[in-house]
Protein backbone atom coordinates (compact mmCIF):
# COMPACT_ATOMS: atom_id res chain seq x y z
CA UNK A 1 0.00 0.00 0.00
CA UNK A 2 1.28 3.60 -0.75
CA UNK A 3 2.26 5.89 1.78
CA UNK A 4 0.02 8.63 0.00
CA UNK A 5 -3.20 7.71 -2.21
CA UNK A 6 -4.94 10.89 -3.81
CA UNK A 7 -7.89 10.31 -5.99
CA UNK A 8 -9.60 12.70 -7.94
CA UNK A 9 -9.00 16.13 -5.61
CA UNK A 10 -10.72 18.80 -6.20
CA UNK A 11 -10.71 21.85 -4.09
CA UNK A 12 -12.59 24.89 -4.25
CA UNK A 13 -12.34 27.95 -1.36
CA UNK A 14 -14.92 29.45 -0.24
CA UNK A 15 -16.61 32.86 -2.56
CA UNK A 16 -14.46 31.72 -5.32
CA UNK A 17 -15.61 30.48 -8.34
CA UNK A 18 -12.31 28.77 -9.42
CA UNK A 19 -11.03 25.46 -8.59
CA UNK A 20 -7.82 25.49 -6.96
CA UNK A 21 -7.54 21.92 -7.74
CA UNK A 22 -9.15 19.88 -10.38
CA UNK A 23 -9.29 15.87 -10.03
CA UNK A 24 -5.27 15.42 -9.00
CA UNK A 25 -5.06 11.46 -8.67
CA UNK A 26 -1.02 10.16 -7.58
CA UNK A 27 0.73 8.06 -5.38
CA UNK A 28 3.71 8.26 -3.49
CA UNK A 29 5.72 5.58 -1.46
CA UNK A 30 7.02 5.54 1.69
CA UNK A 31 10.40 7.19 1.87
CA UNK A 32 10.01 9.11 -1.23
CA UNK A 33 10.96 12.69 -1.35
CA UNK A 34 8.73 14.85 -3.76
CA UNK A 35 9.03 17.94 -5.07
CA UNK A 36 6.18 20.31 -5.96
CA UNK A 37 7.08 22.77 -8.49
CA UNK A 38 4.91 25.53 -10.53
CA UNK A 39 4.41 29.18 -10.87
CA UNK A 40 2.78 31.59 -8.33
CA UNK A 41 -1.26 30.31 -7.85
CA UNK A 42 -0.51 26.54 -9.31
CA UNK A 43 -2.47 24.96 -6.44
CA UNK A 44 1.13 24.41 -4.57
CA UNK A 45 -0.07 25.70 -0.83
CA UNK A 46 -3.35 24.13 -0.83
CA UNK A 47 -1.84 20.86 -2.29
CA UNK A 48 0.09 21.03 1.01
CA UNK A 49 -2.78 21.94 2.76
CA UNK A 50 -4.81 18.74 1.53
CA UNK A 51 -2.15 16.48 2.43
CA UNK A 52 -2.22 17.64 6.20
CA UNK A 53 -5.93 17.58 6.65
CA UNK A 54 -6.21 21.34 6.50
CA UNK A 55 -8.57 21.49 3.92
CA UNK A 56 -11.20 20.34 4.57
CA UNK A 57 -10.80 20.91 8.28
CA UNK A 58 -9.70 24.45 8.35
CA UNK A 59 -10.35 25.97 5.50
CA UNK A 60 -13.97 25.08 4.28
CA UNK A 61 -14.85 25.08 0.65
CA UNK A 62 -16.01 22.77 -1.58
CA UNK A 63 -14.13 18.91 -1.67
CA UNK A 64 -13.97 15.82 -3.34
CA UNK A 65 -12.20 12.89 -4.30
CA UNK A 66 -10.25 11.93 -1.37
CA UNK A 67 -6.48 11.54 -0.06
CA UNK A 68 -4.86 8.58 2.37
CA UNK A 69 -2.03 8.51 3.99
CA UNK A 70 -1.58 4.91 5.22
CA UNK A 71 -5.49 3.80 4.34
CA UNK A 72 -6.51 5.93 6.20
CA UNK A 73 -8.91 9.04 4.97
CA UNK A 74 -8.13 12.39 5.76
CA UNK A 75 -11.28 13.94 5.23
CA UNK A 76 -12.64 11.58 7.45
CA UNK A 77 -10.09 11.76 10.52
CA UNK A 78 -9.69 14.24 13.19
CA UNK A 79 -6.59 16.46 12.98
CA UNK A 80 -5.74 15.56 16.72
CA UNK A 81 -5.26 11.61 14.79
CA UNK A 82 -3.23 12.97 12.27
CA UNK A 83 -1.19 15.21 13.52
CA UNK A 84 1.02 12.60 15.28
CA UNK A 85 1.85 11.42 11.46
CA UNK A 86 1.62 14.40 9.76
CA UNK A 87 4.00 17.53 10.06
CA UNK A 88 4.22 20.61 8.29
CA UNK A 89 6.52 23.38 7.76
CA UNK A 90 5.70 26.72 6.32
CA UNK A 91 6.96 29.38 4.36
CA UNK A 92 7.12 31.84 7.58
CA UNK A 93 8.89 30.63 10.88
CA UNK A 94 6.55 32.88 12.97
CA UNK A 95 3.64 31.09 12.29
CA UNK A 96 5.01 27.79 13.76
CA UNK A 97 7.10 29.26 17.00
CA UNK A 98 4.74 28.59 20.08
CA UNK A 99 5.83 32.32 21.47
CA UNK A 100 5.77 30.91 24.93
CA UNK A 101 9.58 29.34 25.26
CA UNK A 102 12.68 31.86 25.57
CA UNK A 103 15.55 29.07 24.33
CA UNK A 104 15.46 27.45 20.94
CA UNK A 105 16.06 23.90 23.22
CA UNK A 106 12.71 25.17 24.98
CA UNK A 107 11.07 25.37 21.69
CA UNK A 108 11.71 21.87 20.37
CA UNK A 109 10.63 20.24 23.38
CA UNK A 110 6.94 22.17 23.29
CA UNK A 111 5.80 19.90 20.84
CA UNK A 112 7.38 16.61 22.47
CA UNK A 113 5.80 17.74 26.26
CA UNK A 114 2.48 17.96 24.35
CA UNK A 115 3.10 14.57 23.03
CA UNK A 116 3.71 13.14 26.15
CA UNK A 117 7.81 11.98 25.23
CA UNK A 118 10.04 11.02 28.09
CA UNK A 119 12.64 13.52 29.59
CA UNK A 120 15.36 11.27 27.94
CA UNK A 121 14.08 10.82 25.11
CA UNK A 122 13.06 13.78 24.68
CA UNK A 123 16.85 15.36 25.09
CA UNK A 124 18.19 12.70 23.11
CA UNK A 125 15.65 13.73 19.74
CA UNK A 126 16.50 17.27 20.39
CA UNK A 127 20.23 16.84 20.00
CA UNK A 128 19.80 15.01 17.32
CA UNK A 129 17.64 17.23 15.42
CA UNK A 130 19.65 20.23 16.27
CA UNK A 131 23.05 18.72 14.95
CA UNK A 132 21.34 17.38 11.67
CA UNK A 133 20.35 20.79 11.06
CA UNK A 134 23.41 22.36 11.83
CA UNK A 135 22.40 24.87 14.88
CA UNK A 136 23.54 23.23 17.68
CA UNK A 137 25.50 26.30 18.65
CA UNK A 138 21.71 28.11 18.45
CA UNK A 139 20.45 25.93 21.57
CA UNK A 140 20.79 28.36 24.35
CA UNK A 141 19.14 31.41 22.23
CA UNK A 142 15.88 32.88 22.05
CA UNK A 143 13.79 31.94 18.71
CA UNK A 144 12.88 35.51 18.76
CA UNK A 145 16.15 37.23 18.52
CA UNK A 146 17.42 34.81 15.68
CA UNK A 147 17.88 36.35 11.60
CA UNK A 148 15.10 35.07 9.38
CA UNK A 149 17.09 32.05 8.32
CA UNK A 150 18.08 30.72 11.35
CA UNK A 151 14.62 31.02 12.88
CA UNK A 152 13.24 29.18 9.80
CA UNK A 153 15.97 25.79 10.67
CA UNK A 154 14.51 26.31 14.14
CA UNK A 155 11.12 26.03 12.80
CA UNK A 156 11.92 22.88 10.59
CA UNK A 157 13.51 21.34 13.47
CA UNK A 158 10.48 21.69 15.97
CA UNK A 159 8.52 19.73 13.46
CA UNK A 160 11.10 17.18 12.54
CA UNK A 161 11.73 16.82 16.33
CA UNK A 162 8.37 14.70 16.35
CA UNK A 163 9.31 12.50 14.02
CA UNK A 164 6.84 12.96 11.52
CA UNK A 165 6.34 9.88 9.07
CA UNK A 166 5.06 12.14 6.48
CA UNK A 167 6.65 15.91 6.33
CA UNK A 168 5.15 18.79 4.17
CA UNK A 169 6.97 21.63 3.62
CA UNK A 170 6.29 24.59 2.19
CA UNK A 171 8.86 26.93 0.77
CA UNK A 172 10.50 26.04 3.54
CA UNK A 173 14.22 27.61 2.35
CA UNK A 174 12.54 31.07 1.11
CA UNK A 175 14.30 32.99 3.90
CA UNK A 176 17.95 30.87 4.21
CA UNK A 177 20.96 31.62 2.50
CA UNK A 178 22.71 29.32 -0.51
CA UNK A 179 24.72 27.52 2.50
CA UNK A 180 21.25 27.11 4.88
CA UNK A 181 19.13 26.10 2.39
CA UNK A 182 22.08 22.95 1.44
CA UNK A 183 22.09 22.17 4.84
CA UNK A 184 18.53 21.54 5.22
CA UNK A 185 18.02 19.96 1.70
CA UNK A 186 21.09 17.09 3.37
CA UNK A 187 18.84 17.28 6.29
CA UNK A 188 15.54 16.18 4.37
CA UNK A 189 17.30 13.46 1.84
CA UNK A 190 19.08 11.64 4.74
CA UNK A 191 15.49 11.74 6.66
CA UNK A 192 13.96 10.38 3.48
CA UNK A 193 16.58 7.68 3.24
CA UNK A 194 15.93 6.42 6.65
CA UNK A 195 12.30 6.27 5.74
CA UNK A 196 10.59 9.75 6.21
CA UNK A 197 8.43 10.38 3.04
CA UNK A 198 8.71 13.69 1.52
CA UNK A 199 6.82 16.49 0.02
CA UNK A 200 8.27 19.76 -0.53
CA UNK A 201 6.80 22.60 -2.59
CA UNK A 202 10.26 24.62 -3.59
CA UNK A 203 11.69 27.50 -5.97
CA UNK A 204 15.11 26.35 -5.68
CA UNK A 205 14.90 24.03 -8.84
CA UNK A 206 18.20 23.64 -8.58
CA UNK A 207 17.94 21.66 -5.49
CA UNK A 208 15.01 20.09 -6.16
CA UNK A 209 16.55 18.53 -9.53
CA UNK A 210 19.50 17.23 -6.94
CA UNK A 211 17.77 16.01 -4.19
CA UNK A 212 13.85 14.86 -4.87
CA UNK A 213 13.43 11.06 -6.34
CA UNK A 214 10.34 12.74 -8.50
CA UNK A 215 9.20 16.22 -8.88
CA UNK A 216 5.28 17.66 -9.58
CA UNK A 217 4.83 20.56 -11.89
CA UNK A 218 1.54 22.00 -10.83
CA UNK A 219 -0.30 24.58 -13.32
CA UNK A 220 -3.93 25.79 -13.15
CA UNK A 221 -4.59 23.21 -10.31
CA UNK A 222 -3.84 20.58 -12.33
CA UNK A 223 -1.04 17.75 -12.73
CA UNK A 224 0.71 18.83 -16.30
CA UNK A 225 3.66 15.88 -15.53
CA UNK A 226 4.99 14.14 -12.30
CA UNK A 227 8.13 12.26 -13.09
CA UNK A 228 11.79 11.77 -12.14
CA UNK A 229 13.86 14.84 -12.64
CA UNK A 230 15.95 14.04 -15.48
CA UNK A 231 12.67 13.14 -17.34
CA UNK A 232 10.40 15.99 -16.01
CA UNK A 233 13.38 18.94 -16.83
CA UNK A 234 14.04 18.15 -20.38
CA UNK A 235 10.87 18.41 -21.02
CA UNK A 236 10.21 21.29 -23.82
CA UNK A 237 7.33 22.84 -22.31
CA UNK A 238 8.04 24.14 -18.93
CA UNK A 239 8.16 27.83 -19.71
CA UNK A 240 4.25 27.15 -20.88
CA UNK A 241 3.89 26.70 -17.36
CA UNK A 242 5.43 29.35 -15.50
CA UNK A 243 8.51 27.22 -14.77
CA UNK A 244 12.47 26.92 -15.92
CA UNK A 245 14.54 24.01 -15.83
CA UNK A 246 18.07 23.77 -14.24
CA UNK A 247 20.35 26.37 -14.99
CA UNK A 248 23.06 23.29 -15.92
CA UNK A 249 19.96 21.79 -17.92
CA UNK A 250 19.21 25.10 -19.72
CA UNK A 251 23.29 25.46 -20.77
CA UNK A 252 23.19 21.89 -22.32
CA UNK A 253 19.84 22.70 -23.93
CA UNK A 254 21.47 25.54 -25.47
CA UNK A 255 24.70 23.58 -26.92
CA UNK A 256 22.40 20.02 -27.82
CA UNK A 257 24.62 18.65 -25.33
CA UNK A 258 22.57 15.45 -24.01
CA UNK A 259 23.33 11.51 -22.52
CA UNK A 260 23.53 9.49 -25.67
CA UNK A 261 21.53 6.53 -23.73
CA UNK A 262 18.67 7.64 -22.23
CA UNK A 263 18.44 11.42 -24.41
CA UNK A 264 17.69 13.83 -21.64
CA UNK A 265 19.68 16.99 -20.63
CA UNK A 266 22.13 16.89 -17.51
CA UNK A 267 20.41 18.23 -14.20
CA UNK A 268 23.25 18.95 -12.11
CA UNK A 269 26.09 20.27 -12.11
CA UNK A 270 28.06 17.20 -11.88
CA UNK A 271 26.31 15.53 -14.92
CA UNK A 272 26.36 18.75 -16.71
CA UNK A 273 30.54 18.38 -16.52
CA UNK A 274 30.23 14.89 -17.58
CA UNK A 275 28.25 15.13 -20.23
CA UNK A 276 30.49 18.09 -21.64
CA UNK A 277 33.41 16.03 -21.20
CA UNK A 278 31.85 13.28 -23.33
CA UNK A 279 30.88 15.47 -26.27
CA UNK A 280 34.47 17.35 -26.27
CA UNK A 281 36.16 13.82 -26.42
CA UNK A 282 33.69 12.80 -29.22
CA UNK A 283 34.08 15.65 -31.31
Amino acid sequence: MSKITVTNLQYRYPLTAELALRGLSFEVEQGEFIGVIGRNGAGKSTLCAALTGLVPHFFKGAYGGSVRIDGINVKESKLSDLSPKIGIVFQNPYTQMSGAKETVTEELSFGLENLGVPKPEMLARIDDTLNLLEIKNLHDKNPFELSGGQMQRVAIASILVTRPELLVLDEPTSQLDPQGTREVFRALKHLSKQGMTIIMVEHKIEEIAEHANRVMLLDQGNIVAFDTPAKLFSLNQLAEHGVRPPVFTEICRGLDIRNQQSGLYPITLHEAVNEVQKFNESN
